[in-house]
């Protein structure tokens, strides 16, 4: 790394320290005025470009980079707003496929900080909170878009969906990935709550492109959508994913879209639940390029979908054992984990190592994941939000079999014992599951150590 470049990242490093010491996305702040108010000042950047928006509890970033990456291939420069990262800051906000630089990081940073103080000022001023973490990230990430410029953003809702900080901007297309229970503390208990504060996204003028849901969820789609008057295009009824094959590496699936069939489409993922993520993302940009009436071209379909990543969703991180990352923080995206390990891997042991932040449903997740399991290795991330290893520890032993439980104090001793365990037997897979951030930490420690040489 040059002086300049290391210069920049220190920068960069002081930048995200700053977003860090503001109220955490944790604590996502209920409202949308502060964030107009700044990106007003700014001259309203999110107006520079037409925004793809998704909401929805799980599959969002995957969708999100499916649709991303077709778009690239039509030759277009995207943006792509998702979050929360895996490993680094900078994976949150990028720019025609590629993460933006530190450089560009902190001169945009550097061009909205006396705006982002000046909102600070009126909202202490009112005796109201500053301007949170998530709440920056959103007018920084629409301002990157604008300064880049962009042809078209694809933004991930943070939390939620009617005050998501990223719903200050008014998006062309709402795309929803299917909604279960998740956040229940700040978005309801029901399905139909919390699909009621996702439909929050959907604006006059829009069109709504969902996946298959939860009758609940798609009553309040329904009803929201034509309130706004707003077209609304649903999987199984407007497309569908035909058949999906597993294959070296990932599946081969069909898709009958809005325009036509699309057949033999290789995706380097595993699931079929990327499956049908592939589906709401091919249907997703038939609406934006032509409004459902033009057939996708197939060279830009095939690259998008080809070289689609979904870094810590089923990502292989070691081999002798094999070790798979999948950030899997909720019961439905477990049970998603638990349908792939099944079709897509023959391994006769699993060992899996868990650890799960204090908002979510740990004993949900256990349920799934008990029956695939010889093992359950119990852990903590670094985050403070992380159940600590010996409450997690706990509520597994009421959950399910005590004799699966095993608790260790540290993400690195729960891995590597996990990682002997599967290479004193053969057919044995390590799985490392239940948090993003748990996740994230266990990809930069299989690079560290060579896992996957």
């Amino acid at each position: 790394m040059s002086e300049h470049e290391e210069n920049y990242a220190e920068q960069g490093r002081a930048v995200y320290e700053a977003l860090l010491a503001r109220t955490g996305e944790a604590a996502p702040q209920p409202r949308l005025e502060p964030t107009r108010r700044a990106l007003d000042l700014l001259g309203d950047p999110q107006r520079a470009y037409p925004i793809i928006q998704l909401a929805g509890t799980n599959g969002k970033t995957s969708t999100s980079r499916m649709i991303e990456g077709i778009l690239r291939g039509y030759g277009l420069r995207t943006g792509l707003f998702t979050s929360p990262h895996l490993v680094h800051f900078n994976e949150r906000i990028v720019v025609d496929g590629e993460p933006i630089s530190n450089e560009t990081l902190v001169r945009n940073w550097e061009d909205i900080q006396p705006y982002v103080n000046m909102v600070d000022l009126e909202l202490e001023d009112s005796g109201d909170v500053p301007l949170t973490f998530f709440e920056v990230l959103t007018v920084l990430g629409f301002a990157i878009f604008a300064d880049a410029p962009v042809d078209v953003a694809v933004v991930e809702v943070g939390m939620g969906g009617e005050w998501d900080s990223t719903n200050a901007a008014d998006a062309q297309i709402a795309v929803f990935t299917p909604i279960d229970l998740d956040h229940t503390n700040r978005l309801g208990t029901t399905i139909a709550e919390i699909a009621r504060t996702k439909a929050g996204i959907i604006k006059p003028a829009a069109t709504v492109v969902t996946a298959a849901q939860h009758p609940d969820a798609m009553a309040q789609l329904v009803n929201a959508a034509e309130l706004s008057e707003a077209p609304l295009i649903a999987q199984d009824i407007d497309f569908e994913l035909v058949s999906d094959v597993v294959a070296v590496g990932g599946q081969v699936i069909s898709v009958r879209g809005r325009a036509g069939l699309y057949s033999d489409l290789y995706l380097p993922l595993y699931g079929d639940h990327q499956g049908q993520n592939a589906a709401v993302a091919i249907a997703a940009v038939e609406t934006f390029l032509g409004n459902g009436l033009q057939r996708l071209s197939t060279d830009p379909l095939t690259e998008g979908l080809t070289e689609v990543e979904s870094p810590g969703r089923l990502q292989l991180v070691g081999v002798e054992p094999t070790v798979l990352v999948d950030a899997a923080h909720n019961p439905h995206g477990a049970r998603s984990l638990a349908a792939a390990l099944g079709k897509y891997f023959d391994f006769r042991e699993i060992v899996f190592v868990l650890g799960v932040l204090g908002d979510k449903d740990a004993e949900g997740i256990l349920e799934v994941l008990a029956p695939l399991a010889q093992r359950i290795h119990l852990t903590a991330s670094a985050s403070t939000r992380s159940i600590p290893v010996d409450e997690l520890a706990d509520r597994a032993r009421s959950t399910i079999d005590p004799a699966l439980v095993h608790s260790y104090d540290t993400l690195e001793d729960a891995v590597f014992e996990a990682r002997e365990w599967a290479n004193e037997g053969e057919s044995r897979l390590v799985v490392v599951t239940g948090s993003v951030v748990l996740a994230g930490e266990v990809v930069e420690l299989a690079d560290e150590n060579g896992w996957k040489k």
